[in-house]
């Protein structure tokens, strides 16, 4: 059901009166109009409070016992509208890191969704990356040619500054001849 408009039908929240309104999918859109004129009623008051509404309602009924219920708009129908967020308006953080994502608090949203429906893929050979177990691992070794060379890294320190230098000369005492720091095999 591939629709091309949000096709809303007697909106009367707040200050509208019956509106009808065909809004194109897909397509930024902007709701212009005098103070007063039930942009923002359009907006957040149907539009998005709809589109949560539906979120919500999606939702395990032990999830949503966790959440506020929410009345449905004064409208009479909407169709085609998909998942909808809204992003609020307030001045910067002046974080020169910040993003869109993380202004808008949309960013924690946006991992989980990744998290969840992403497929990782290996960024050298393109190859979907699996969980395995350590027996898979064994098995993956164990099946290398005669003779392959094989690097087996773990994380000794993370996010520490300083030389470590007594991190070195135990991991030199137990045998090991190569360490990588910062990405460099040194």
């Amino acid at each position: 059901m591939n629709q091309k408009y949000i096709n809303i039908i007697g909106a009367k929240e707040h200050n509208l009166k019956s509106v009808d309104v065909k809004i194109p999918r897909d397509e930024v859109v902007v709701i212009t109009g005098l103070s007063g004129s039930g942009k923002s009623s359009l907006a957040f008051d149907t539009i998005y409070a709809e589109g949560q509404r539906k979120y919500v309602e999606s939702l395990s009924a032990y999830a949503r016992q966790f959440l506020e219920r929410m009345q449905k708009p004064d409208v009479e129908s909407i169709e085609g509208l998909p998942p909808t967020i809204a992003i609020e308006q307030r001045t910067s953080s002046h974080n020169p890191r910040s993003t869109v994502a993380t202004t808008t608090e949309i960013y924690d949203y946006l991992r989980l969704l990744f998290a969840r429906i992403g497929k990782p893929h290996c960024y050298i050979c393109g190859e979907p990356i699996r969980p395995q177990n350590a027996q898979q691992i064994v098995d993956t070794l164990i099946e290398q040619p005669e003779g392959a060379r094989v690097q087996i890294c773990a994380p000794l320190i993370r996010g520490q500054k300083g030389q470590h230098l007594e991190v070195f000369r135990r991991v030199q005492r137990e045998g090991f001849v190569r360490v990588r720091v910062d990405g460099q095999l040194y």
